[in-house]
């Protein structure tokens, strides 16, 4: 198979890889992605292809070993997002001990000012969400603490 029928091979079955690309990775650009890297890998290991066999199969299978090697390997890195002012603390390490009689405590005062907040019964939603934001915060002012 010439390089100029193998190209033309490549681009004609082309169109069948978005489906293929949007069930794996459920996001357009994400998608788009995949297939010019499918495509690419393709076209770089032309050499590996058998003339006579399915050439979509073959395109499938590349782009479906792209998609499982970026997904482990975006596993293995396990990177944790925090947005928090509080970096410096994302890899410090601290031991702390279970104190039983604390937490009981804390919990109980939480209880306690959870219950302080008005009721909120046979309102619109829109009042309730409100209510519940305000009560939100009045529970973050209360237990500063924490």
């Amino acid at each position: 198979m010439s390089t100029l029928e193998f190209n033309q091979s490549l681009i004609s079955n082309s169109e069948y890889l978005k489906p293929f690309a949007m069930t794996l990775t459920r996001d357009m650009d994400s998608a788009k992605d995949l297939i010019q890297e499918t495509l690419y890998r393709a076209l770089a290991n032309r050499e590996k292809y058998n003339a006579g066999t399915n050439i979509k199969a073959w395109m499938y299978t590349i782009m479906r070993n792209i998609f499982i090697n970026n997904y482990r390997r975006s596993a293995k890195q396990n990177t944790i997002f925090d947005n928090t002012p509080n970096d410096f603390l994302l890899d410090y390490n601290q031991f702390t001990t279970v104190n039983a009689a604390e937490t009981n405590l804390s919990i109980k005062e939480i209880k306690e000012a959870v219950h302080q907040l008005p009721d909120i019964l046979a309102e619109p939603l829109g009042t309730i969400k409100s209510r519940i934001h305000f009560a939100r915060k009045l529970l973050k002012q209360q237990l500063t603490r924490f």
